[in-house]
Order: structure tokens, then C-alpha cells, then sequence
């Protein structure tokens, strides 16, 4: 009760300010003005009575780090301010989330439905994992949504949604499922990675569970794993309870810097998402793309959704190259500011394609049937300049375009060569 009292208020006030005051309005010992960090894996009681009254819940208080941690809680309640909601359980990382959340709802002999083309973690999960346990796994086209309603229609227990999607960027009509899935009473998950809180509030679009990967956006520097799930007090306590056994807690360090880093998500985002727009439109020109995918070009499948369900369309921008890996290989290694790793979320601008990054679980063949081209390269935008940016990824496919000029002059004087000996 006393976190929904706590979201509603901070309806009240903007998101900058929620990012920097969620969940910290509290005293801290010694009237530190920074969340400190808790590293006692205990928590002891001189009155033995009390001790049991905290340990069943009936009184506040801590008892032991893998169950609840002071540093702990301060992300936990930060991140119910974000999303509006009366609960949230923090995890070690963002697939512990996911897999924690799959694991608490579903069991042997029900039905889960979601998209095919989700973050190849949770797709390994959908196809390796929960079959293993017996849960009958639908996956459908994630533009279909007609098939997406037929098969909830003909009854599920969790529908699974991740909106965008990585790292396509597709679109999924929320509201529309969320609809369908009431209907045969499912209980309905989104990730919300991509589009933070900032840019979207799946609970308020219906949705029961929201999960975050911690790692990306919400703590912006890559330096730290984590993952949050956030819903109403009933659901959470049921993950809680999942995690407290299972063990996955988030360790009070970690939690530390991502509350240091969703103060600036706000800062970040506005300038990421700047970036990202300029960096889409530009790649729409560059005749060495074959396509673009990003929720803020007027020509995307998605856009108009997007516009009804979004704030803004995000820092994540993917593209197919033509000529697929062997651009990819030429035109990476060119690009002065950016990182080519797996990560995304971070102030520094990260490029990396598919196989290597959200699809790195999945064989060719699986990507080949998610439709995950070997071409692809996801683009996390950084917080650099918008124009250097640009300019740095103008002069990286002008050189793969000035040396494959070249080479082709090569081959044409070769032919010529061999014409000419004949």
C-alpha cells in the first residue's frame, strides 16, 4: 500500500525530477544526501520477537541481503516511481529478470505466447528451456497481430511482449493485445529495455508485469548488470519469493551505480534520441544500406503505433548492409567514436551486428528463421555530438565505398589484362 501511494504522487511531477528524487526522499543514516551502500549480508535483532515479525513481513526491516537489502530497495522504489507501480524486485541481471518472471507464471502444462523476433536470450528461453518444463510455446510473426490474436484466442496463460523489439525494432500494438489477452484471462509481461520508462508505461497500457534489463538504459554506463521487474504488490510478491529462493538478487554495489545512473536518464535520452533520428534519416540515403529500421521515420511499419503508444522513439537505430558480413567486417572497424561490442544503453555510441551481439546464442540457421539478417547492425547511440556522429559514419562508408571502387577498378584491369594475353 505504501508504494502505490508513493507512484501515484509521483504522477504529480515530471520525469527529469522522478529520475533524480524516485525512491530516495527518505533519511539516510548519518543525513548522507547520497543512498549508501549496504554490504551486510545480515541484518541482526537484540528483540528476538521483533526479528520474527520483520522475517514474516508483519514489520519493515531487513533480515538477509538475498531476501532484501536497504541499497537494494531505494532501485526498487525508484523504478515504482518510473513505471507507476505499486512494486518492483530487482534481480542480477536482465535475463534473470526475464527468466524469473517465465519461471514464477508458468508450469508444467500451460501456454505462453510471444513473437518470434525477441532478444535472442529470451528467445533461447521460449525454444530451449521452457519446453524442457513442459510449457507449450507459441511463437507468431510479430506484425501478424490478427495470428497473434487467434492463438491467444484460443487460450494462453502468459502472453509475452517486448516492444521494440531487438534488434529489428518492431512495433507491437499494445493496447490491441493486452485486449485479446484479457479476454482468456493471461497475465501479460513486457520488456521495456529499449523504450525505458521515459518513452513508454506499459502498465499503463494494460499491461500486469514490466521488466527492464538494469544493464542498458536505466544505468547508461556500461559498467554494471542488473535486471527489474515491476508490477502490483500481488504479482511481485510471487517473484520475490521466486528470486529469495532461486537466488538471483542484485548485489547492493550494483545497485548503487544504477540508481547513480537513472538520475541522468533523462539528460541521456533527450540527446540519444536527437542522434538517433539524424543518424536514421541519413542512413536512409547512404546507397550501401538496404534498409533501416527505426521507429521514428515516417515511413517505418510501426510508426504511427509508435506515436500512440510511445513518448519518443528511442537510441536504438539497426540497418542491413548490402553485401551482408563482408560490409559489416569493412565498414566497423572505420568508425572513430564508437565501441563494437555487445552491449547497448551506454553515453558511448555501440555498434555491433546480430550475430554477435542480441542473436550471439543463436545458430545461422536460427537467426536465418527469426529473420535476422547476417547484414544487420544494431546501433546504439551515444551521448557524443550529433554531428560528429554523423560525420563519423559518413567517412566510414566513403571509405568501404572508395575501396571497393577500388577493387572493382582492379578486377576491371585484370579482366582487361587477361583479355588482352589471349
Amino acid at each position: 500500500m505504501e508504494n502505490k501511494k508513493r507512484a501515484v504522487q509521483a504522477s504529480e511531477v515530471g520525469m527529469g525530477t522522478r529520475v533524480v528524487w524516485g525512491g530516495e526522499q527518505v533519511q539516510h543514516p548519518y543525513n548522507a544526501t547520497q543512498t549508501p551502500i549496504v554490504v551486510s549480508a545480515a541484518y541482526g535483532y537484540d528483540d528476538i520477537d521483533k526479528w520474527y515479525d520483520v522475517a514474516l513481513g508483519k514489520e519493515p526491516g531487513f533480515i538477509y541481503s538475498r531476501m532484501s537489502n536497504p541499497t537494494v530497495s531505494v532501485l526498487e522504489d525508484k523504478l515504482c516511481e518510473l513505471e507507476s507501480a505499486e512494486s518492483a524486485v530487482a534481480f542480477s541481471t536482465g535475463m534473470a529478470a526475464i527468466s524469473g518472471v517465465l519461471h514464477t507464471f508458468l508450469s508444467y502444462g500451460q501456454r505462453v505466447i510471444s513473437t518470434r523476433d525477441s532478444y535472442g536470450g529470451t528467445n533461447k528461453i521460449f525454444e530451449e528451456f521452457l519446453p524442457r518444463m513442459g510449457v507449450e510455446v507459441t511463437l507468431c510473426d510479430t506484425l501478424d497481430t490478427v495470428v497473434l490474436e487467434q492463438e491467444i484466442a484460443k487460450g494462453c496463460n502468459v502472453l509475452y511482449l517486448e516492444t521494440p523489439t531487438n534488434p529489428t525494432l518492431k512495433i507491437v500494438d499494445v493496447r490491441r493485445l493486452v485486449a485479446a489477452a484479457k479476454q482468456v484471462g493471461a497475465l501479460v509481461v513486457a520488456d521495456n529495455t529499449f523504450a525505458t520508462p521515459l518513452n513508454q508505461n506499459p502498465l499503463a497500457l494494460g499491461v500486469d508485469v514490466v521488466v527492464h534489463s538494469a544493464t542498458k538504459f536505466l544505468s547508461g554506463h556500461g559498467d554494471v548488470l542488473g535486471g527489474v521487474v515491476c508490477g502490483a504488490e500481488h504479482l511481485m510478491s510471487q517473484v520475490r519469493h521466486y528470486r529469495e529462493i532461486n537466488g538471483a538478487s542484485l548485489d547492493p554495489f550494483s545497485a548503487y551505480l544504477i540508481i547513480r545512473g537513472i538520475k541522468t536518464l533523462a539528460l541521456r535520452l533527450r540527446q540519444q534520441q536527437a542522434s538517433a533520428q539524424l543518424l536514421a534519416e541519413y542512413l536512409c540515403t547512404e546507397p550501401l544500406v538496404e534498409s533501416v529500421n527505426y521507429p521514428g521515420l515516417p515511413q517505418h511499419p510501426g510508426h504511427d503505433i509508435a506515436c500512440s503508444q510511445m513518448n519518443g522513439f528511442g537510441a536504438i537505430v539497426s540497418f542491413v548492409l548490402k553485401g551482408g558480413m563482408d560490409t559489416v567486417t569493412r565498414l566497423l572497424p572505420l568508425l572513430r567514436y564508437a565501441h563494437r561490442a555487445g552491449n547497448l544503453g551506454a553515453v558511448e555510441t555501440i555498434y555491433g551486428p546480430a550475430r554477435t551481439t542480441s542473436h550471439v546464442e543463436n545458430t545461422l540457421e536460427e537467426r536465418q528463421a527469426l529473420g535476422i539478417s547476417e547484414g544487420l547492425v544494431r546501433v546504439s547511440v551515444g551521448i557524443e555530438d550529433s554531428a560528429d556522429l554523423l560525420a563519423d559514419l559518413k567517412q566510414a562508408f566513403a571509405l568501404v565505398r572508395s575501396k571497393q571502387g577500388d577493387a572493382n577498378l582492379h578486377a576491371d584491369s585484370a579482366q582487361r589484362f587477361i583479355e588482352v594475353e589471349a
